[in-house]
């Protein structure tokens, strides 16, 4: 169980560790150049799965993606309110359910390492605040 104090300062550091993240996917260059550093990873260590090249539409989605993280990093950096850190809780959640489907269709063994973050920083802002009553937690 959290204090509040120390809720916020998890909700806080979820939004730095999406915005360090996530802000080389905002561009298409920088996303380039990591796309590149992470297929050297995957055939260094002769990783399974696949990490196929990009195409525009592709890069487009991707950049959508990560500009829009990075704002909601901004955010909860500025603003940790529990109430952001229990809709990004629901919103890690769906993305490691999809990042596990990409996984079982043969997306990059990589991906386990950014799952493995997700599901973390989701139980930790799932796990009650003291003082927090339920119902008021989801309310909007």
């Amino acid at each position: 169980m959290w204090t509040s104090m120390q809720y916020r300062q998890v909700v806080r550091g979820s939004a730095w560790y999406d915005l360090i993240v996530s802000a080389v996917l905002a561009t298409p260059w920088s996303f380039a150049a990591l796309h590149g550093v992470l297929m050297s990873v995957a055939q260094l260590f002769d990783l399974p799965g696949d990490l196929p090249p990009f195409a525009p539409a592709h890069v487009l989605m991707v950049n959508l993606l990560g500009s829009i993280v990075c704002v909601w990093s901004v955010l909860r950096i500025r603003d940790p309110q529990a109430l952001y850190g229990r809709y990004d809780a629901v919103g890690r959640f769906l993305f490691a359910a999809w990042m596990l489907y990409a996984l079982l269709h043969g997306a990059s063994a990589m991906l386990w390492v950014f799952l493995f973050f997700e599901v973390v920083w989701g139980v930790m802002q799932i796990l009650p605040v003291r003082g927090e009553r339920a119902c008021s937690r989801w309310a909007l």
